[in-house]
């Protein structure tokens, strides 16, 4: 079988082949008082977030990853970690087989696009044993692929960058020459054959002819492909809003931020990021999901253009915690705690209202990657770099009180460094 369970006290030990889920003596996740949250997608950043999160509320938490050798799946956080293959369906009949032996139906937390999808188009089965909180499934469809979603956008009149789907190299070509520069290449849907090959999640071309080059090699990896205006501004200028709403598709919870550096830097992911007030960012986040018939979490990444002072949608993620769900929590707002109580028909938290106090959420490997680069381009000094640094923080992956998941990537990176350098 697929299924395997790793002893996330004892990572030093190998996994166990084709166990129970539940040993002798350890049955409160089954019969405890709070039901379990199940995070689907623990071998990624927002996965391993999340079940720290939720832990810390005093939630039993199981973890679902795909790679046992991921550096999230040596947390203590989760009593229980199940190693299945996200993206398949003997991942769904694995749930549906264990499902009869909560008393309490879990809560299930997809952290994935790929696992959004699962749960939602496997959500009649599903919901006999578990609860999850999703929009419906024509929504989820809608937003989750990047070409539904600019249509539907454009439809609406919501500010979008010019987008085009390329299904062909003649679609590429006709998009080549419509097309201003930079422009972005990335894929309608992020799948791990994307993730594979590419370690960031957009591509920038300069000229038509890079465009094209980009498409010719990366055309394999996805389905389809999309190609995006590049919109004017540096990181600073990407913003963001997490967002969780209710049942009855009403905001229960908002938090605005903005990256300060990503990695890599210009087309990367965030590394360091802060929270801020834009009222546009909140108003076009709520005039997206409002208007739908939303219900989940959500997210919005928003970029100011620099020589405008327009903003535009560049993608929403939704149905997930992100990379950044947890600076929230920094700034006092118990954002995946309020789709846990909302989700169940618990009393909500009362720590739900942005108070904009500057919180920041740092990945910090990687920001001194990406601080060393901006420094060595000259956009940052060591002052300012120091002065970004400070304030109250979340971290992606460093943790005090769960330390193992940022010493295995730290332990990885290094080893990655110097077998590169060996190379002749």
């Amino acid at each position: 079988m697929a299924l395997q369970l790793l002893r996330t006290h004892r990572p030093d030990l190998p996994a166990c082949s084709d166990p129970p889920l539940l040993v002798s003596g350890e049955t409160s996740i089954i019969n405890g008082t709070k039901p379990a949250a199940i995070t689907i997608g623990l071998d990624s950043m927002q996965g391993l977030q999340a079940a720290r999160i939720l832990r810390d509320r005093g939630i039993p938490v199981i973890g679902i990853a795909r790679d046992p050798n991921h550096h999230a799946c040596r947390s203590n956080a989760c009593e229980k970690v199940l190693i299945l293959d996200t993206g398949t369906r003997e991942f769904v009949d694995e749930l549906l087989r264990i499902g009869p032996d909560f008393a309490n139906k879990p809560v299930l937390i997809p952290c994935q696009d790929s696992s959004v999808l699962m749960v939602s188009r496997n959500r009649d089965e599903l919901s006999r044993y578990y609860h999850f909180s999703l929009p419906s499934p024509e929504i989820t469809e809608q937003l989750i692929d990047k070409e539904s979603f600019f249509q539907y956008a454009q439809q609406q009149g919501l500010p979008v960058p010019a987008t085009f789907r390329l299904d062909t190299r003649a679609d590429a070509e006709q998009a080549a020459a419509r097309l201003t520069y930079p422009c972005m290449l990335k894929p309608r849907v992020r799948s791990a054959t994307w993730n594979e090959n590419s370690k960031v999640k957009v591509l920038r071309a300069g000229s038509a002819e890079e465009l094209l080059q980009l498409f010719d090699r990366c055309r394999a990896w996805a389905d389809i492909l999309v190609a995006q205006q590049w919109i004017p501004g540096g990181d600073s200028c990407l913003y963001s809003c997490n967002c969780y709403f209710g049942a009855d598709s009403k905001p229960l919870v908002t938090f605005v931020a903005r990256k300060l550096r990503q990695w890599p830097p210009d087309i990367g992911v965030s590394c360091l990021g802060e929270e801020v007030r834009n009222d546009a960012v909140l108003q076009t986040t709520l005039d997206l999901f409002s208007g739908i018939g939303y219900r989940g979490l959500g997210y919005v990444e928003i970029k100011r253009d620099a020589l405008t002072g327009k903003h535009y949608i560049i993608e929403p993620n939704i149905g997930r915690p992100t990379g950044r769900s947890a600076i929230a929590e920094a700034g006092g707002v118990e954002l995946l705690y309020t789709m846990y109580c909302d989700t169940l028909g618990l009393p909500l938290p009362e720590n739900r209202t942005q108070h904009y106090g500057g919180a920041k959420w740092i990945d910090l490997r990687h920001d001194l990657q990406s601080a060393l680069a901006y420094w060595r381009r000259g956009e940052l000094t060591l002052r300012e770099w120091w002065q970004s640094f400070k304030g109250p923080k979340a971290y992606a992956v460093f943790s005090w009180r769960d330390p193992a998941p940022f010493l295995y990537d730290l332990k990885r990176a290094i080893r990655k460094y110097f077998a590169r350098e060996k190379r002749p």
